[in-house]
Formats: C-alpha cells, sequence, structure tokens
C-alpha cells in the first residue's frame, strides 16, 4: 500500500490551536497575533526581549550536494524536532519560508514531507501571512522612487548607465531577467536598462533575516547602495528618502511566524533567502527568539554544506554572534548514486558501486563542516528504493571513519523515525565540543575571501575573475567595504559552478563573472558561471497540475 501525499497527510491532522501552541513554549496571549486558527506572528517586542537571553542549544541541518530533487533536508529538521520532543527533550524547529517560484516551478512545496511536515502546508507554501509580498512591495516603492527621483530632476545626479537596484518578483520568470523600462515618451520617464531578480534574491530579504530589530533593519535599508552618481559616488536608499516607507511596509513582516508540525511541536517559519543566489538562512530574530525559548533549536541552511551552511557560519554567525553546538548533514543512498554517475532517471535501481563512489561527496562535506569546528551527526534519509546493500556501504563508510551517523525513517514514521539521530545530535550538542570559528577574518580582502572560500569549501585550484568582477572588486576595497563576507552565488549541483561536474571534482577553477555589493545586508555577492538570480520555469512546471479539486481544496502541490 503506497502513502498517502504530503498534502493529503497535512489535511489528515487536525492542528492544536495556535494560541495552544504559543503557551507551550511561554508566549503569552498578548504577544500571539493570530492569523487565522492555525498560524499566528509572535509580537516582534516580545521576540526581541526573549533573543537577550538564549538559554537554547543550536543544530544547523545540512546536506549532501543534492539532486535536482532535494534530499529531503526540510523534512529531516521536522523530524529531528519531532525526534527530539519524543525522546525528552524541549525542542523548536526554525525553518525558512519557501517561496511561490519553486512551488510552481520544479521542486514543488517546501514545508517538510511525508509524516514530517510543519503545516498548515498549503498555507506556508502559498501566501503564508504575507511576508514575500511585504518584501517585494518595499523593494519595489525603493525602485519606484529611484526613477521617480530621475524623472524630477535627478537632484544626486544619479549616473543611470550605474543604477544597480533591480526589481523582484516571487515567480520564476526569465523573460524579465533582463529589460528596458521607462518607455513610451516624456511622461514615462527616462528609457534605460534594468531587470528581475527572484524575492528571495532580494536585499531587503537578506537585510530582513538578519536584522536583530526594527531599529537594525531601518538602518540597514538606509544604507542601501541602489547605484552611483556620475562622479561615481555611492547613492543609497537613505539618499533617496526611501528607508523609512520600507521600514513601514516591513513592520509586521519582521516578526516572526508561528505553526507547529504534524506532531505538534512548535516551529517559527520565517524569511527564505535561497542558498544558491542568496545567503539561505532564516532570520536572526526567529532563531535568536528560539534560542530564550527552548533547550534545542533546530534550523537549517538551504542546498548542500557548501552553499547553505558556508553562508550561515561565515554570514549569519559572524553578523548575529550566533555559533552552533552541532550540525547534522543529510545523505541519501540516491543523491550518492548520483555523484557516483547513474543518470537521475535510474536513481532507483540498486547500484552500490556508485553509492560507494559519491561517498567521496559526502565526505568532503564532513571536512568542510570540520572546519569550522563544529561536531557533526550524518543522518542517512532513507527512501523506499533504497537496498540494504546500499544502506550498508554507508553504514561502513561512517563507522570505518568513526563518524556518528543514524538512518533515518521519518518521511515514513515522523519523529520516531528520527529517534536515533535526536539521541546522537543532542549528545554532541551537549558535549561542548563546539569551538566555532568562521572560514576567513573580516579584515581579510574581498577577492582573498572569494578565493579562500573556493579552495577550502569547493577545493578549486583558484578563482577566474572577469575583468568586469576584478574592477568592481577593487573598487569595493577602495570604498571601505572590504571587512564585508562575502555571499558566493552558484550552481546547487556541484561543488564548482559546473552542475554537470558531480562527486567531488578536482583540477577547476571558479569562473566569477560578476560581483554585487549588499551593503545594508552587509555581504558582498560574488555570481559564478552561469547561475541567475531570476530563476526559469521548466518545460512542465508543477504549475500544470496544481488546482482545485470540487470541494474547493488545493491539489497537485505534492
Amino acid at each position: 500500500m503506497s502513502q498517502p501525499s504530503d498534502i493529503e497527510i497535512a489535511r489528515s491532522v487536525v492542528p492544536a490551536p495556535i494560541q495552544s501552541v504559543a503557551e507551550k513554549i511561554g508566549v503569552p496571549i498578548d504577544a500571539v497575533l493570530p492569523f487565522g486558527r492555525d498560524k499566528a506572528k509572535v509580537s516582534l517586542d516580545w521576540a526581541v526581549e526573549r533573543a537577550a537571553a538564549p538559554k537554547g542549544k543550536l543544530i544547523l541541518v545540512t546536506a549532501m550536494t543534492p539532486t535536482p530533487a532535494g534530499e529531503g533536508k526540510t523534512t529531516t529538521t521536522v523530524g529531528l524536532g519531532d525526534g527530539l520532543q519524543r525522546i525528552g527533550k524541549d525542542a523548536l524547529i526554525c525553518l525558512r519560508e519557501p517561496s511561490l517560484g519553486p512551488c510552481f516551478g520544479q521542486k514543488g512545496g517546501a514545508a517538510g514531507g511525508g509524516y514530517a511536515q510543519v503545516i498548515p502546508m498549503e498555507s506556508i507554501n502559498l501566501h503564508f501571512t504575507g511576508d514575500m509580498h511585504a518584501i517585494s512591495a518595499a523593494h519595489n516603492l525603493l525602485s519606484a522612487m529611484v526613477d521617480n527621483h530621475i524623472y524630477w530632476g535627478n537632484e544626486l545626479d544619479l549616473d543611470a548607465r550605474r543604477i544597480a537596484w533591480r526589481r523582484v518578483v516571487d515567480m520564476n520568470d526569465r523573460a524579465l531577467r533582463q529589460i528596458n523600462v521607462s518607455l513610451g515618451g516624456v511622461t514615462n520617464g527616462f528609457p534605460r536598462e534594468a531587470g528581475y531578480d527572484i524575492t528571495v534574491a532580494s536585499e531587503v530579504m537578506a537585510i530582513m533575516c538578519l536584522s536583530k530589530d526594527l531599529e537594525d533593519m531601518r538602518s540597514r535599508f538606509a544604507r542601501i547602495v541602489i547605484g552611483e552618481s556620475r562622479s561615481r559616488k555611492g547613492i543609497t536608499a537613505a539618499d533617496i528618502k526611501a528607508d523609512g516607507a520600507m521600514t513601514v511596509l516591513m513592520k509586521e513582516a519582521l516578526a516572526p511566524n508561528l505553526v507547529q508540525t504534524l506532531e505538534g511541536t512548535p516551529a517559527l517559519v520565517h524569511g527564505g533567502p535561497f542558498a544558491n543566489i542568496a545567503h539561505g538562512c532564516n532570520s536572526v530574530v526567529a532563531t535568536r527568539a528560539a534560542l530564550g525559548l527552548a533547550d534545542y533549536v533546530v534550523t537549517e541552511a538551504g542546498f548542500g554544506a557548501d552553499l547553505g551552511a558556508e553562508k550561515f557560519m561565515d554570514i549569519k554567525c559572524r553578523s548575529s554572534g550566533l555559533a552552533p553546538d552541532a550540525a547534522v548533514l543529510v545523505a541519501t543512498a540516491r543523491a550518492l548514486k548520483f555523484h557516483g554517475g547513474v543518470a537521475r532517471a535510474n536513481l532507483n535501481e540498486e547500484n552500490v558501486p556508485a553509492v560507494e563512489r559519491g561517498l567521496a561527496n559526502l565526505e568532503r562535506h564532513l571536512e568542510n563542516i570540520q572546519k569550522y569546528g563544529v561536531p557533526t551527526v550524518v543522518a542517512v534519509n532513507k527512501f523506499s528504493a533504497d537496498t540494504k546493500a546500499e544502506l550498508e556501504a554507508i553504514e561502513r563508510f561512517c563507522i570505518d571513519r568513526g563518524q556518528p551517523f543514524a538512518l533515518c525513517t521519518h518521511w515514513a514514521e515522523g519523529g520516531q523515525g528520527a529517534e536515533l539521530l535526536a539521541k546522537l545530535v543532542a549528545e554532541a550538542a551537549d558535549t561542548g565540543r563546539a569551538s566555532f570559528k568562521p572560514l576567513y577574518p573580516n579584515e581579510m580582502p574581498l577577492e582573498e575571501k572569494i578565493e579562500t572560500v573556493a579552495r577550502e569549501i569547493y577545493r578549486a585550484d583558484g578563482v577566474n575573475f572577469s575583468a568586469l568582477a576584478s574592477t568592481k572588486l577593487k573598487a569595493l576595497q577602495e570604498q571601505g567595504f572590504g571587512d564585508l563576507p562575502v555571499c558566493m552565488a552558484k550552481t546547487q549541483y556541484s561543488f564548482s559552478a559546473d552542475p554537470e561536474l558531480k562527486g567531488a571534482p578536482q583540477g577547476y577553477e571558479i569562473p566569477v563573472r560578476e560581483v554585487r555589493l549588499s551593503a545594508g545586508a552587509g555581504f558582498v555577492v560574488a555570481i559564478c558561471g552561469d547561475i541567475m538570480t531570476m530563476p526559469g520555469l521548466p518545460k512542465s512546471p508543477a504549475a500544470e497540475v496544481i488546482g482545485l479539486n470540487e470541494r474547493g481544496e488545493t491539489v497537485g502541490l505534492f
């Protein structure tokens, strides 16, 4: 008998009233701002107050390099939270909000899977509490004010050729990557080239996720550099006088969102930057508040550890003062086969030699996490097509290296299937063995930071900077932005910038074609290879099968 779909499982559970979920973690009723019966925002003032007294252990869930369908990292995060509760631990989960782009594109929903989900699944995957729309509105308000400033005389002498601030929309739409604006005559402004990014790549998203409180967010908005004057002076959002209005639009969005798992474990779902083109972590406000509410806080960072975990350590932790007590590295037999040379269409067929070849990818990720001084547990997320021989090959690999690991069945069994993982993770976090340190110091020049990530994490021989990227890096260094960390934008399917280089590739360079400043967020983005900050839809997007049934229920959302 086959397992019901994710959405069928989610609908089969009657969620507890959100006020009782809040009460479970000590949130008073007057700090709960309900959005219906099953989701709420936690008052920002109260969340910030709780963040000031952290007591919990922070656990990061990351993964090996994934297949295009993903390896169940969010599912494992949810399963681990439920597993910790089942073994008597006080646990809280912190997740990112899904983007509409992937929901209607390739990956489908991002609220976990099987019996390890956060609910209400449909709402979380769609409009939720409106945070994504607030981010889009605040971002595009600044875009509108930039062009309006030029239209009404351009007092700041803004050079229309050097405007770096693009527009955003929360949907995969490749047609908007490069556009012309203000066409149609004098009344529409001065024509120029522009473009769109997806909302999750917006600097406004990054700012929301890295801000400690409302004033910190406003000051970060003020520092956004939207372009340069004709004399090459940087022009900020404060110069355009947009930071106050942007803060007004984002006031409610900065408050974290409270939901629950299928088993009633509280979860803060807040912020959703992609890790392949942005910094890939949920909000600092949510994570810090959670640490003041629970003994164990389980959070995740997007895609493989070369992206999400690296940015969690080098950007989020550096900016916020957070430090993980333990990490979980999610691996699957199918991803190991994928990196062992098996085509995606054949991943359900047993292939032990391919699993063994693919273990080089897992080993490199383990080595990389160790560079940050964080004890790690491997979570083998079991799929129904996995064979005993394949799982035994992974087990031998871990035993031979003295690497703690757990075979996990939370997708099929919920928290019960993650109890062993929970015990190992709690033990790793409680030992106090973590000695977190970022990969590079603040004072290292920007170019060297990029080279350090490429060499130490990707194991590249070096970096090939385009002339444009080199010039931009030199300028940013001279302008006083050299102390900022770097945010690498590259494919999630390889350590390299080439998605076809599977496993643990060597003997290659990382091509950096473009560099963008995110002064408000507090990092510099290095865009590598062919990665796009506005994705496109696949040939057969999920949107083709999403709709409503005769009862008015959403179908097709996985």
